[in-house]
């Protein structure tokens, strides 16, 4: 191969640039209880890219799950609308489960309009082990709670790459 036809390399990232990058993007891990169930927790799965996020929901409790594999739920898509951002954020289902889809879509979407960024969530919760059997009110409490963890993550990791010079 002569000069004229090599592919020219990507700069190398110096150390430290690499070092930042990297801790950026390492997946956070974070387990709270249900607003009206202590014994049950939802577990997150998060990692916050510099222009996108993926979000893994579950919930567990120790009554419901003993033995029992959590079944697959949805993966969706959203993006913000980046020409109107008061307008709703448009969404796809990648992997629609329908047990769980809607709110892996509601999800989505807020996290795409609170954030900016193009968002990923797969969701596999279930509410059926909240005080009140998973009712609308409680699903609403969890996704709002799950919504405020992951937009205060998000705002910690915008901090740290702007203190970094990211």
């Amino acid at each position: 191969m002569d000069a004229g036809t090599a592919a020219a390399a990507p700069p190398a990232l110096s150390n430290s640039a690499s070092a930042k990058q990297q801790q950026q993007q390492k997946p956070l891990q974070i387990s709270f209880p249900l607003p009206r169930a202590p014994n049950a927790r939802v577990n997150l799965h998060l990692t916050v890219h510099s222009k996108s996020l993926l979000l893994f929901v579950t919930t567990t409790s120790p009554e419901h799950d003993s033995g029992v594999t959590a079944p697959v739920g949805s993966f969706v898509y959203a993006m913000p609308n980046l020409a109107n951002p008061t307008a709703q954020p448009l969404s796809t289902p990648l992997y629609p489960q329908t047990p769980t889809l809607d709110l892996a879509t509601r999800l989505a979407k807020i996290l795409a309009r609170r954030t900016g960024r193009p968002t990923y969530v797969g969701n596999s919760t279930s509410f059926a082990s909240a005080g009140a059997g998973g009712n609308v009110e409680e699903e609403m409490e969890g996704l709002a709670r799950v919504v405020e963890v992951v937009v205060e993550e998000v705002k910690k990791a915008d901090q740290a790459a702007a203190a970094a010079g990211v």
